[in-house]
């Protein structure tokens, strides 16, 4: 690797086109502000009419001299890259170069045609959208950032800047990326994934109004032991169609349905009360609090300490 790699960050059409927080993250990480240089930052005019409300230091051509291409955003999902970029982006990779997309920047070079049958990553907003158009790549929903042999991309927003310190400590090691990060005063490794971000809701209403009325029972006393032969006998049920009927409403089962059901009550008590975890932990229904904090890592990614860190910054 160069001991001073050049980069080269797409300008797409000045402030219209570009999300500031998103081009900022690697101005900042690879720019000019430190006593050492790092990196060479170079910003290229992308633009299809070449057009720009911001200071560029040349259009595509410069492209072919860079050790990196950065995608910062995306401003329209719905819009590939011109030709020309999807260009310059093929073939710096094919030259050896790294290829960045942080955030919705997944698009562009999902566009390209560079991530096929490889991983990425994305703002977990655009999981749907993305899958439906990309079948072929293989979106890891929880990363912060995935590194796919020189194919680097992000996560939402501000895991552009997971990602960027990531490619610092790749070139240049842990010190030098930890010495960025204290300078911006971030982290510069978090715990844990998206996970622990995306709303995820809990089915609650279907179309089976049996299963309707259970799932309000359930919900009305989430502690409670429940037994799916008991709860089939209620709704007179053999225990396979139970199953059967239950899984066709919530798209899960009903261990899994109920563990799902007492997080969520577990994360309002987190971000909400002073309750210590063994506390919480009871309130949410669960047998223990191992059994609470295991449950919890699975979904999530990170402990409920770490959580109400994170949230609340306080741990209890």
């Amino acid at each position: 690797m160069p001991n001073c790699p050049k980069i080269g960050l797409f300008d797409f059409g000045g402030l219209s086109k570009v999300n500031l927080f998103q081009f900022a993250v690697p101005q900042m990480v690879f720019g000019d502000l430190y006593a050492e240089k790092w990196f060479e930052l170079f910003i290229l005019n992308a633009s299809s009419d070449q057009s720009s409300t911001l200071p560029c230091d040349g259009d595509l051509s410069l492209a072919e001299q860079m050790d990196m291409l950065i995608v910062a955003g995306w401003h329209d999902i719905n819009e590939p890259p011109t030709p020309e970029v999807q260009h310059a982006l093929r073939q710096a990779y094919t030259r050896g170069a790294m290829v960045v997309g942080l955030c919705y920047g997944t698009y562009a070079l999902a566009y390209s045609g560079l991530l096929d049958g490889k991983k990425a990553a994305t703002h977990w907003f655009a999981e749907s959208d993305f899958s439906l158009r990309f079948p072929s790549i293989q979106l890891d929903t929880n990363a912060l950032y995935v590194d796919e042999n020189r194919l680097i991309t992000s996560a939402g927003t501000a895991a552009s800047l997971d990602c960027c310190l990531y490619i610092v400590r790749k070139f240049h090691g842990s010190r030098v990326a930890n010495k960025i990060a204290r300078m911006m005063v971030v982290p510069p490794h978090r715990e844990g994934g998206q996970a622990q971000f995306i709303d995820q809701p809990l089915p609650i209403v279907s179309k089976d109004q049996q299963i309707n009325q259970l799932l309000a029972k359930i919900q009305q006393n989430p502690t409670a032991c429940y037994r799916i032969d008991e709860l089939a006998e209620q709704l007179a049920m053999s225990r396979r169609t139970f199953t059967r009927h239950f899984q066709k409403a919530t798209g899960t089962s009903l261990t899994q349905w109920i563990i799902h059901l007492r997080l969520k009550n577990s994360l309002t008590l987190l971000e909400n009360t002073s309750l210590s975890i063994e506390q919480i932990s009871e309130r949410a229904g669960f047998q223990n609090t191992v059994s609470f904090h295991q449950h919890f890592k699975t979904r999530y990614q990170i402990t409920p300490n770490d959580w109400r860190r994170a949230f609340v910054g306080i741990e209890k």
